[in-house]
């Protein structure tokens, strides 16, 4: 930012294009899919207005992240100011009997596990992370991330192997 203050165009675009993906993964995690784009361009923009507010003195982080929660605000109340579609008359429900059970027999088994056990597989295997994403959650190496998901689902098996069948 400091150079793109000083006129480098070419640093300021360099800036921005990483601003942008960082942005991106922001709103992603905060925000209806339809509506991070949105919030993307209104932060760039907002960024590009405040330039010159920006001290070269400080961290380029902190003043960005206060634009970009600024900016989530901001689309959170646009968000509570779009009028709710009318619900039809007949609403047809679906029976979640059978997620709620599969939810919980899936807590009871995690519960057989060791709590890092446990976590890494409830982030890679039900949640979808990477192992990569799961090893910034949880402060654990990929390896030891991995390692516990094997660990985890060995011990899983052997449990669900000597548990009696109950009909």
């Amino acid at each position: 930012m400091a150079a793109a203050q000083d006129g480098h165009g070419g640093a300021y675009r360099r800036l921005l294009g990483e601003v942008a993906v960082w942005l991106n993964r922001y709103f992603q995690r905060r925000l209806p899919p339809g509506d991070v784009d949105d919030a993307v361009q209104e932060t760039l923009l907002a960024i590009h207005r405040r330039r010159h507010t920006y001290d070269p003195q400080h961290p380029f982080g902190p003043w960005l992240a206060a634009i970009a929660k600024h900016k989530w605000i901001d689309q959170l109340r646009t968000l509570g100011r779009r009028p709710a579609d009318a619900l039809p008359e007949t609403l047809s429900v679906e029976d979640h009997e059978a997620s709620v059970i599969s939810s919980s027999v899936l807590a009871n088994l995690l519960g057989e596990l060791r709590p890092a056990q446990a976590r890494a597989i409830l982030l890679v295997k039900v949640q979808g992370y990477s192992i990569e994403e799961a090893s910034r959650e949880t402060g654990l190496s990929s390896s030891a991330i991995k390692m516990n998901i094997h660990r985890g689902l060995a011990r899983l098996t052997a449990f669900l192997e000597n548990t009696p069948d109950v009909e």
